[in-house]
């Protein structure tokens, strides 16, 4: 008999643990999924699952984010299965036990973990700790438009460069078309999107702050400012708030007033439902090293099953199958266009958007070694929102000492840390 139909028999034997909402053999899934075309994508993930393991029905609660979770954890009416946008929460949810430990039934399933890449398991996991999987993942790398830049640049310099070449403004100095964005806070120009090109680590092994012993810090932070003094902080910000919504069509990119970006795979298919004219192509963001060319940053989904679940072994079932299974991951990846979290999925010949040329970019990212994630922290990633409380006064010229700014901000970031895994 197939695991999950002795599951399924324990489950409809078992009768103090179910909840008061659903039946013995339905699950109920959370996930954060609003637009209806990703309503049907994940109901396809569902459909799957139930064809796969019938008997197990599945109840779909939509436009659940991971602040609505966390209140139904702590309430004791939490689904079996949470789908979140949000990795930051995975830390905290992993050191208080909000999500429940995933690992002894990862090895008791023998689920071959070295088919998820490092950068995607070092953000589901947390110091040991595994309580979520992951559920595809968003890839950021460099989008040009092709009728200001001939050729993508591979480095940094090469980067500020181009930016300069290709900017335009009008008579009194204000940016008409701005060639890139190292303005910190501006669309998807962010510190995390950055780091890989440097090579930055955010945190040490010992999980303390790291960005005043990292020298990758300060040179990002000094190559970003030299740029900003170039464009003019002022015309910079003035640039920023006259820019169209980011998830709109009337986004700076897609209108032809911003020639270069840092941004993530989804931006494909938002330029084409969009009507979009701009004729673009997209590379690896540049690097400040040759071994770092080709890498960018990652983030993404994440499933689990949070504590007080009603049917947690049934909940495992739809959690593995979701994480795990190829057809399931290339099918809601291509349906979504995200990237596939698991290598099988990767190099699957379903997988359509490997034969988008202005896609495989994004999966070549993904695949490569040297490309990294947030690490996990207690804090909820607090470490990153005083970094970028430090980077606006930065870019704004008050910050008269870069290295004793980051040595301050290592102090303030040691003592978030601590707090949050206290």
């Amino acid at each position: 008999m197939p695991r999950y139909a002795v599951l399924l028999a324990a489950a409809l034997l078992a009768t103090a643990c179910t909840s008061p909402t659903t039946s013995k053999n339905e699950l109920v899934f959370w996930h954060p999924l609003k637009d209806p075309n990703e309503l049907k994508a994940i109901q396809g993930i569902v459909d799957r699952f139930k064809a796969a393991h019938p008997g197990i029905n599945v109840k779909t609660v939509s436009a659940q984010d991971a602040d609505k979770v966390t209140q139904a954890i702590r309430g004791g009416n939490p689904p079996d299965v949470a789908l979140s946008f949000n990795a930051n929460s995975v830390g905290a949810w992993c050191a208080t036990g909000a999500f429940q430990d995933l690992n002894p039934l990862v090895k008791r399933d023998k689920v071959d973990l070295e088919q998820i890449p490092a950068a995607v398991r070092s953000y589901t996991e947390f110091r040991g700790k595994r309580c979520v999987m992951p559920l595809l993942a968003d890839t950021f790398a460099l989008y040009y438009n092709k009728k200001l830049v001939k050729e993508p640049p591979k480095t940094m310099e090469e980067l500020a460069e181009l930016t300069k070449q290709v900017t335009r403004r009008k008579p009194d100095g204000t940016i008409e078309v701005a060639g890139f964005l190292p303005y910190l806070g501006a669309y998807q120009s962010v510190a995390e999107h950055f780091t890989p090109s440097f090579g930055a680590k955010w945190l040490k092994d010992d999980g303390t702050s790291n960005l005043a012993t990292d020298p990758a810090f300060a040179k990002m932070l000094t190559w970003q400012k030299g740029l900003v003094d170039w464009f003019g902080a002022d015309k910079l910000t003035t640039f920023k708030a006259g820019l169209g919504d980011e998830f709109s069509a009337q986004h700076a990119f897609e209108t032809g007033k911003l020639a270069m970006m840092v941004d993530g795979e989804w931006r494909t298919s938002f330029i084409k439902n969009d009507g979009s004219g701009v004729d673009y192509g997209t590379a690896p963001m540049p690097a400040d090293r040759p071994d770092l060319y080709g890498a960018g940053a990652i983030g993404g989904n994440i499933i689990g099953i949070p504590r007080g679940a009603a049917h947690p072994d049934l909940a495992w079932e739809f959690v593995k199958f979701a994480s795990t299974d190829t057809g399931a991951l290339v099918a809601f990846a291509d349906a979504i266009h995200n990237v596939p979290t698991t290598l099988a999925a990767l190099k699957s010949p379903e997988l359509k958007l490997a034969k988008d040329p202005l896609f495989k970019p994004f999966l070549d990212v993904f695949s490569h070694p040297a490309s990294s994630s947030l690490p996990a922290s207690a804090d909820g990633g607090a470490y990153l929102t005083n970094f970028g409380a430090f980077a606006e006064k930065w870019q704004q010229g008050r910050v008269p000492d870069l290295a004793a700014g980051l040595k301050e901000l290592d102090a303030q970031n040691d003592t978030a840390l601590k707090l949050g895994g206290s």
